[in-house]
């Protein structure tokens, strides 16, 4: 019983803000394979200008709804094999909008282990328990003494077959299970406790060894921590509600009783009512509750994943230090320094490892190799992992460079998030299969620092390190989402098609592993590509293929000027066409905005291509092959601040936004653990989404308000202190790359501002250990 697509994207539309043509099309696009990067960026005509958020919403509610279509038609298909089906089962059947809803109409027609109920059956004790129903002024014990047999020893026995059987028409009765199950998202308590004895190795876990909330507004990230808690055994978690109210008075049972209709109390009614309350407590209680829990787990992860996914989009469009000679060291202290350069194109010059720190102590043959490899190559940039060793790294190279003559390479310190996953990953063994794998994580902290977005590629997302309880969530949804923004991101900026390697070229659209190992074998066998045509040259790329794939793949310099461009290439004669207008020459008129912008638009709109399109043209067109990212900027560390212990309250610093979560942002500072900003400390205003103000990887300038040593926890302010303000508003600086980059020349503030009144211990508290 499968929706067609206009049932479909009528109910998708009102939750993507289109029209459902506008949908129909979408639906159609992406059921033909085509990707959405490829629809949002060249078809808006046929979706009517749906972008890559809209959707990729879309995408997701399709699967769940054809998911929702196909159970659907598999639980008719049951029903009616059992000969159950009614009209009005199947008018409900077809009527509900989720998954719970068709599994609770399901519940009675689901075949099951023979129970309890069933077994009264067999012993004939049915017809007691209709009975009990239908002449309530009757004393239930008068009738079971009919039911007495060698099944059913005595009374007793017969009235409790007569409950099993009540009680699981209750338990089945999808309207009302419904009802409860809204009462108790409305006015459920989440309450976590600490299990006895586990106080101390749980102490990460204090702030809720007895915590109660709403189980309605319970955070996704407080909701996380309690439900690792409970999984590591150290809290007990539990859904209640109505735990004070004594029965029968409790509002969950009076909902039970009218559906039961008890009414005038006479003996079968108080029976009746009992039974009620026993199917609660023994029944629904248990199972509704294991549904909420479900559900806050649910609702807890979709939070966690989108806020790692925004977190990872910003870090993958951090602004690239571009096409220079670079140094990457990742330090060590016993295991020494690696250290590798690389050429403006990311090409390995040379490698060694370096030992300044105990037990050798070779601090000056380190800044002698360093020295003699930084002239020999005209090294500009020093990339320093944020490891251990980083701060006494760095000031190793700050001595080194005091004695260089200017012009010096600048050092900046890099998130080395992810970097030994990619040293040991397949990938690095194919590209440096010679080199040690502690080598290759230097190169790769030197890579992300030229240009993020293309070395981040090659690490599995997950292992970025960007996450809020990212192991507590569902893998493969954190897998899809965090693919559809590398996919995304990638597509955005464009690749170079004769220098990606084969893992940024697997993330264009369209092409996938396969076909990027056969570009790039085609690219050793052949010399760079001269035209995006030549792409169909490469084995298994066909016409399809090209057709998603070439818009976001570039040839600077080609022999088709356009080709460098985002303008696809199926658009090429309309681009002519306004290049001729114009009566110039393509590559003289590509970058004069002035003359295009003079153009109207309209003028060149035909059958094929929309305003939409002709717009993106002459846009793209004044700006060709432009970097949608931020430029290249850098946050400075206080000299003599390296460790917690060294940081005071009131003392002002720069740090980079390293993660962005629910309740505010961490700052690396440069002590090796990263300060919290509580959202309530982040502006001088309400915020209610800390991405509002910050996104990972920019520069700001924070207030240190209080510190943890013991805990490892530093709470920081944004917010203006007598009248003057912390630091330059963080929406307006620029991205720096890799997430957390910075040099250090700055001293402390010589006079700290005065701490801010209060404390931020509420607020540490609910920023968890994170792994």
């Amino acid at each position: 019983m499968a929706a067609d697509i206009k049932s479909l994207a009528k109910t998708i539309s009102a939750e993507v803000s289109a029209r459902p043509e506008q949908v129909v099309a979408a639906i159609e696009l992406l059921d033909g394979g085509a990707t959405v990067p490829f629809i949002a960026r060249y078809r808006k005509e046929v979706t009517g200008g749906l972008d890559d958020g809209q959707l990729r919403t879309l995408a997701e509610r399709l699967v769940y709804l054809r998911e929702l279509e196909a159970r659907r038609a598999s639980i008719i298909d049951s029903v009616s094999g059992q000969g159950k089906m009614t009209d009005e089962l199947m008018a409900k059947l077809t009527k509900v909008t989720t998954k719970a809803e068709l599994e609770d109409l399901y519940l009675p027609y689901k075949p099951k282990r023979r129970t309890r109920a069933e077994i009264a059956r067999e012993r004939g004790l049915g017809p007691l328990a209709e009975a009990i129903l239908a002449d309530r002024s009757a004393d239930p014990a008068k009738l079971a003494e009919g039911y007495v047999t060698e099944d059913v020893a005595d009374v007793k026995a017969a009235l409790e077959g007569a409950r099993d059987i009540v009680a699981e028409g209750i338990a089945e009765n999808a309207e009302l299970i419904g009802k409860l199950r809204n009462y108790m998202k409305d006015n459920a308590l989440l309450r976590a406790k600490v299990v006895d004895g586990k106080q101390e190795s749980g102490e990460k876990f204090s702030d809720y060894f007895d915590h109660t909330e709403r189980w309605a507004t319970a955070p996704g990230h407080r909701a996380l921590a309690m439900l690792r808690g409970w999984n590591e055994e150290v809290l007990t978690l539990s859904v209640e509600v109505d735990a004070d109210v004594p029965s029968p008075q409790k509002p969950v049972e009076r909902m039970i009783f009218a559906a039961c209709e008890i009414g005038d109390w006479g003996p079968g009614d108080r029976w009746l009512a009992e039974v009620a309350g026993w199917t609660w407590r023994v029944k629904l209680s248990m199972s509704l509750s294991l549904d909420l829990m479900r559900e806050l787990r649910e609702r807890a992860e979709e939070e966690a994943i989108h806020v790692f996914a925004r977190n990872l989009k910003d870090l993958l469009l951090a602004a690239p230090a571009g096409s220079r000679a670079t140094m990457g060291l990742d330090p060590g202290i016993r295991t020494g320094v690696k250290v590798a350069v690389v050429d403006g194109t990311g090409k390995l010059l040379a490698t060694t490892t370096v030992y300044p720190f105990p037990p050798k102590n070779d601090v000056r043959g380190t800044q002698t190799e360093l020295a003699s490899l930084v002239r020999k190559h005209n090294v500009e940039l020093i990339a320093i992992g944020n490891g251990t060793g980083s701060r006494e790294t760095e000031r190793l190279v700050a001595d080194m460079l005091a004695g260089l003559p200017a012009p010096k390479p600048t050092k900046v310190i890099v998130s080395e998030a992810g970097a030994s996953v990619y040293s040991a990953s397949e990938t690095a063994a194919a590209e440096f299969p010679q080199l040690d794998v502690s080598l290759r994580g230097a190169v790769s902290i030197a890579r992300r620092l030229q240009d993020p977005l293309a070395e981040l590629v090659k690490i599995e997302p997950k292992s970025i390190g960007v996450g809020q309880y990212q192991h507590d969530v569902d893998q493969n949804r954190l897998s899809r989402s965090l693919d559809a923004v590398v996919e995304d991101a990638v597509n955005a900026v464009g690749v170079d098609l004769n220098t990606a390697s084969a893992p940024l070229l697997a993330r264009v659209s369209g092409l996938g592993r396969s076909i990027a190992d056969a570009i790039v074998l085609h690219r050793d066998q052949n010399g760079p590509f001269g035209s995006r045509k030549e792409l169909l040259k490469v084995a298994r790329l066909g016409q399809r293929t090209f057709e998603q794939a070439a818009g976001f793949l570039r040839i600077p310099n080609g022999k088709e000027p356009l080709d460098s461009s985002a303008v696809h290439p199926e658009a090429y004669g309309v681009a002519k066409k306004i290049v001729a207008a114009c009566g110039r020459d393509l590559r003289s008129l590509m970058g004069d905005s002035a003359a295009l912008k003079a153009l109207d638009p309209r003028a060149f709109v035909d059958e094929q291509f929309g305003l939409p399109t002709v717009r993106d043209i002459i846009s793209e067109l004044e700006k060709p092959g432009r970097d949608p990212r931020p430029s290249f900027k850098t946050a400075t560390f206080a000299e003599g601040v390296d460790e917690i212990g060294d940081l005071r309250p009131g003392m002002v610093l720069e740090g980079t936004v390293t993660n962005v979560a629910a309740f505010g942002a961490f700052v690396d500072i440069g002590v090796h653990q990263d300060g919290l900003v509580h959202v309530s400390q982040l502006a001088d205003r309400f915020v209610k989404d800390p991405h509002e103000v910050v996104k990972a990887g920019d520069v700001v300038k924070v207030r240190v308000v209080e510190v943890d040593v013991k805990r490892k926890r530093i709470g920081l302010s944004m917010r203006r202190d007598d009248g003057q303000p912390a630091g330059a508003s963080p929406s307006r600086e620029p991205r720096t790359p890799a997430g957390a980059m910075r040099h250090a020349n700055a001293k402390p503030q010589a006079k700290p501002a005065a701490p801010q009144q209060g404390s931020l211990g509420a607020a540490l508290a609910e920023a968890m250990k994170r792994k």
